[in-house]
């Protein structure tokens, strides 16, 4: 009686870790999530060149707009 109740609960969770592994729901998540990951990493790597082009472009729109 105890062993079949255990079986029973045992292959209520099997079916339910199946389960939950053929669920795709969550593949968008984890596909913006790496996505994220790359581009958090390239800003990184090019930190320096990527702050010496936003102020370029910075500095050009400060001049331009004196000009006016």
């Amino acid at each position: 009686m105890i062993i079949r109740t255990i079986e029973s609960i045992l292959s209520g969770i099997r079916e339910r870790v199946t389960a939950v592994g053929k669920d795709e729901r969550g593949i968008g998540v984890v596909e913006v999530i790496l996505i994220l990951v790359v581009l958090i990493g390239l800003v990184v790597i090019f930190r320096d060149q990527l702050t010496s082009l936003v102020n370029s472009i910075f500095g050009r729109i400060a001049e331009d707009a004196n000009a006016l």
